[in-house]
């Protein structure tokens, strides 16, 4: 059976998503940067093992990176999740794990990589939201895309609103991009995904209906 290692930096609400979405694959452990974060008691609600490499604790994040990497080696995953893993990553880290690193984001890519991704599509009135699962690259929030979910932006909206209703959609296609991956269908080839044929997977992702005055 192959195994994952999710990596989070708080609540790790994405990382329960995976943990209960009964994936062909074994949890190996829950990582974090922070050791407060409420996403380790979680894991080990779960009876996974919880680990912390605190980001504070090192000089510099060349060294945050060589710890993590060799934590996350101690488990021999098959497949790194970044599932709110606040800590931007080095060359040589993504590199080590090519391939096989899987990173959710809140914004339908490439547009608003980054932070506060919610309160710049409302700032340049976008109609259509959503969020990205991305193979990792070391250019932030540019990998190849995997699967993405959209929502309608609707009236009255604010950054909290929104951020809810595009984590509905996260907690749905991150637990499908990771199945796709241990089952062995999901890969990255010559730096282009490529999915086998999925008699379960939707033909289209719709927008729900919104009731958007027109212009």
């Amino acid at each position: 059976m192959k195994s994952y290692v999710v990596l989070i930096s708080g609540r790790g609400s994405n990382m329960r998503s995976l943990l209960e979405a009964d994936l062909p694959g074994r949890c190996a452990a829950v990582i974090s940067n922070r050791p407060d974060a409420a996403g380790l008691d979680y894991a080990r609600e779960r009876g996974v093992p919880a680990a912390v490499v605190d980001h504070k604790a090192f000089a510099g994040r060349e060294a945050f990176d060589v710890a993590l990497a060799a934590a996350i080696d101690a488990y021999r995953p098959d497949l790194v999740l970044l599932a709110g893993f606040m800590r931007v990553l080095g060359d040589p880290f993504v590199e080590r794990f090519a391939g096989r690193m899987l990173n959710i984001h809140p914004s339908l890519l490439p547009a608003f990589p980054g932070l506060n991704t919610h309160a710049s599509a409302l700032q340049l009135g976008v109609r259509i939201h959503g969020c990205t699962v991305h193979f990792v690259t070391p250019s932030l929030d540019a990998g190849p895309i995997v699967i993405q979910a959209a929502v309608a932006v609707l009236p009255g909206d604010d950054p909290a609103r929104l951020a809810g209703r595009v984590l509905e959609q996260e907690h749905l296609i991150y637990p499908q991009a990771a199945r796709w991956f241990l089952e062995g269908r999901l890969r990255l080839a010559g730096g282009r995904v490529e999915l086998d044929d999925d008699p379960a997977r939707p033909a289209a992702l719709r927008v729900p209906d919104t009731p958007w005055p027109s212009p």
